[in-house]
């Protein structure tokens, strides 16, 4: 019979969702894509896959685990099989600057970015910046690579030194600097494509202008990180948050095969809005979520369910070639 898959790479970020299945006892089962072996030439189980690839697996020792998610994506896809977070959501996951240009085609303004390959480079996109800039990788996650500089000076002095971090696919990203007056951010959570909640995030204590950039310093204040719940009022979830964006962010998801995901933005001093990271690979603050009662881990599993049920027969008992 079909079940519930799910692929992932960190068995941390999975335990509140394996909680979730539990609760409402569903079928799963954890493809842990670290390294392995599927046969392509054969048919994959029926059910539905649900991908959780991370930008950030490199970090955990999981180097080739986007790559070969993709390719069992494109397995999957080729079978007809349901798949949650496709091959197309990946792409965006590994590659802001794909994921700018398929905001873009949907008028979401992101920062101005430059993108470049080698340390010379960096540093002399960085000239065509007036003001505070930052750089982060392209392929990244946990806001890797996120650094705030005053002047091409101060990037020039990183850049030749041994703290100068590349990027796991070789490109930096120079972005302006957008400062928030609130010093926050705030972070939309869409579960079946539709808006569950809006979270603000309170970045005073630091330069961190979303909640995974905080994970620079460990897990300590990562969504789903192992902080104590005394870190929680960083997060706080807006129940009733309203703004045109959020349908602008629907269909940016439904033209781009995301099913779940998490999109961050800030507004600078005159109220104008820059979008400046899409996760599909989204977690959630468990304190926060109990304060508000609202829990997203369990709106995924109930919405996987739904898929699962939604599938024929056919679908459901025996394997479809394509």
């Amino acid at each position: 019979m079909s079940k519930i898959y799910v692929i992932h790479e960190n068995e941390a970020w999975v335990e509140p969702l394996r909680a979730a299945f539990g609760e409402l006892r569903l079928p799963f089962e954890e493809w842990f894509t670290s390294e392995g072996v599927f046969d392509f030439s054969a048919a994959p189980p029926p059910g539905v896959f649900y991908n959780r690839m991370s930008a950030s697996s490199h970090t955990r020792g999981h180097r080739y685990a986007p790559e070969l998610t993709s390719g069992l994506l494109a397995w999957l896809e080729s079978h007809g099989r349901r798949v949650v977070n496709n091959s197309r959501a990946l792409q965006l996951e590994i590659n802001k600057l794909a994921q700018y240009g398929a905001l873009a085609l949907h008028g979401i303004r992101t920062p101005r970015t430059v993108a470049a390959v080698g340390r010379e480079h960096v540093v002399a996109a960085a000239k065509s910046f007036t003001g505070p800039f930052i750089t982060k990788h392209n392929r990244a996650g946990k806001g890797l690579g996120v650094r705030l500089f005053q002047d091409v000076a101060q990037l020039d002095a990183y850049v030749k030194s041994d703290a100068f971090e590349d990027s796991v696919d070789g490109i930096t990203l120079i972005q302006d600097y957008i400062r928030s007056p609130q010093q926050v951010i705030t972070r939309v959570e869409f579960v079946g494509g539709k808006f569950l909640y809006a979270v603000e995030v309170d970045t005073s204590l630091g330069f961190e202008i979303c909640p995974a950039d905080v994970c620079q310093v460990g897990d300590a204040f990562c969504p789903a990180g192992s902080a104590p719940l005394t870190a929680a009022p960083r997060f706080n979830i807006v129940k009733d948050f309203k703004h045109p964006i959020v349908r602008a962010y629907e269909r940016f998801i439904a033209s781009n095969g995301i099913g779940i995901a998490g999109i961050e933005f800030i507004a600078d001093a005159a109220g104008e809005i820059y979008t400046y990271d899409v996760n599909t690979n989204t977690n959630y603050n468990q304190a926060a979520e109990a304060q508000a009662g609202l829990y997203g881990m369990r709106a995924i599993a109930q919405y996987l369910g739904d898929e699962l049920r939604r599938l024929t027969p056919k679908e459901s008992r025996t394997a479809v070639v394509a």
